[in-house]
């Protein structure tokens, strides 16, 4: 047997154990739930714009990218984002994030999966990979049903920046997509603190609360202007810099700023969830 073969028989595990966490998130019907919640939102958004329109009124108040919906249906997608990043986007990644290990250990799998042998450092990056995949999944969702819903309800066209310039229908979807990601990015930091949080109980449900809450809390921290020096390192500071994107040229640091920040926290509550989960005991 050549050097080699271990090497690729503990690549090949991995990506099966992987593979089969990523069946797993994706299969539970809680998950399509969530994302049908979510897609929701832009359909609930554009079906007001839509009827308040209709009345003579026009949506007269709210955000520019709110206000513009009526005229550009494109609008829709970022319009709903903003809406959700506040609550809805870290109630849904605070639930998948915090059943990670709480919810295999309520369940009495989790020291099935060790035995495997899984190996606890590999499973907990697995567990992350599939939270940070539905991180991305989640943004997604909402910016595809926004921009179908727009599409059928309003006109589409030239999307007309916040900077006052028009770009083509072609790279305003571009600019879309890019913000569902930037979204996504945004939930990483998140995840690593469900993720540490559900090593530290066997109830799903105590772990996944503790994650919205803290998700709340950095957003209440975020505004209060007396702790302006702690602003930046919250989890929360750049979760709305994706109006950046929607200016003439785009301002594209916005993504080093956020990648920087969400590192940070994944790099420190990785570091405790592995320090909590290699030292549990879990096969007694």
């Amino acid at each position: 047997m050549s050097r080699a073969e271990p090497a690729r028989r503990t690549s090949g595990a991995g990506l099966a154990l992987l593979g089969s966490e990523l069946t797993g998130v994706f299969r539970r019907r809680r998950t399509w739930a969530m994302l049908l919640a979510l897609a929701a939102v832009p359909v609930l958004v554009a079906v007001a714009i839509r009827i308040s329109s209709g009345d003579g009124g026009g949506p007269s108040r709210g955000p520019s990218f709110v206000t513009g919906i009526a005229g550009n249906g494109l609008f829709v997608g970022v319009a709903s984002l903003v809406l959700a990043i506040p609550l809805f986007l870290p109630l849904t990644v605070g639930v998948v994030a915090g059943d990670t290990i709480a919810g295999e250990a309520s369940t009495g799998t989790l020291r099935y999966l060790l035995v495997a042998p899984a190996g606890r450092v590999r499973l907990l990056l697995v567990k992350y990979a599939g939270a940070a995949v539905f991180c991305f999944a989640a943004p997604l969702a909402i910016v595809v049903a926004g921009t179908a819903i727009g599409a059928v309800l309003f006109p589409v066209g030239p999307i007309t920046l916040l900077s006052g310039d028009q770009v083509p229908i072609a790279e305003g979807l571009g600019r879309l997509l890019m913000i569902g990601l930037y979204t996504g990015l945004s939930m990483l930091g998140l995840a690593a603190v469900g993720l540490f949080i559900s090593t530290l109980t066997d109830v799903p449900v105590g772990a996944m609360a503790a994650t919205v809450v803290i998700a709340v809390t950095s957003q209440v921290l975020d505004q209060l202007p007396q702790l302006d020096a702690l602003h930046p390192f919250l989890l929360t500071d750049s979760w709305l810099g994706l109006v950046d994107l929607l200016r003439q040229p785009p301002d594209w640091s916005v993504f080093d700023t956020n990648a920087l920040l969400q590192l940070g926290w994944v790099v420190v509550f990785g570091a405790l969830a592995f320090g909590r989960f290699t030292t549990r005991d879990v096969l007694a």
